[in-house]
């Protein structure tokens, strides 16, 4: 028994001092600008384990010189309710928990109604602000459990504590994929429009909101209708997303 409670005390003492970890890097960061992701680190080393080398494209900037465009279009493709939630849109994780049994229910009744055919998973939608997608990527691994979901809304909770509204879309602009090896807003204004993200147009801050649920992919196919008719519905909305 006593062998038991000393190895329960090892593993509260473990949770609680990755969780002091946590709120000390977090903590850092109001003037610490982060060098890399969890999730960047974890795509150089698929690179660097399929090509033997690392492609990495980032440059960080500073808030006030990204496009108020970026931003904009970011909010109202990600999370069109940034600026005023504690990090957690309940709404929205409602609404898609609801699209989900919708769409896995009708996967099941095509199932039933033609079981020797293939059937195509149903696609799964998240409900995740950009603060929580920020969490994830910056300091978790992209493993899918409770355990690490769990872990993700306090981390979520900590960055809305300890860091304002504008230095949470500051990090988050400055290191999501936007591309292979692509890192935050000024890589890839620069690699596809060959320019800074201070000077993206309005229509070029639209479209690279729209890569970002799947950059890689859209990243290979430019001409995609879908891109370019999603494109065309967050310009539609970018003069009604508030900044923080």
């Amino acid at each position: 028994m006593k062998a038991v409670l000393r190895w329960l005390g090892l593993v509260v003492f473990a949770a609680l001092a990755l969780q002091l970890f946590f709120v000390l890097r977090i903590a850092a960061m109001v003037v610490v600008n982060p060098e890399s992701t969890s999730f960047q680190r974890s795509e150089a080393w698929v690179q660097v384990a399929a090509t033997g080398h690392v492609r990495w494209r980032q440059q960080w900037m500073p808030y006030a010189e990204i496009s108020d465009h970026l931003k904009r279009a970011v909010i109202a493709s990600e999370d069109d309710g940034f600026a005023n939630h504690d990090g957690v849109d309940w709404a929205a994780i409602e609404k898609a928990w609801e699209r989900n049994a919708k769409a896995e229910a009708q996967a099941a009744k095509a199932q039933t109604r033609a079981p020797d055919r293939p059937q195509r998973a149903p696609k799964i939608r998240g409900g995740s602000t950009i603060t929580q997608q920020l969490a994830k990527n910056l300091l978790l691994s992209g493993e899918r459990t409770l355990l690490r979901k769990g872990q993700e809304f306090v981390l979520t909770l900590l960055l809305e504590q300890l860091l304002s509204k504008e230095r949470i879309l500051e990090i988050y602009l400055n290191s999501v994929e936007w591309g292979e090896g692509v890192f935050g807003a000024e890589a890839a204004a620069q690699h596809y429009f060959r320019k800074s993200a201070s000077r993206l147009a309005p229509g070029e801050a639209a479209r690279l909101a729209v890569m970002l649920p799947a950059p890689k992919r859209f990243e290979k196919t430019p001409g995609s209708a879908y891109l370019a008719g999603r494109t065309r519905t967050i310009l539609a909305r970018m003069n009604s997303a508030e900044l923080p």
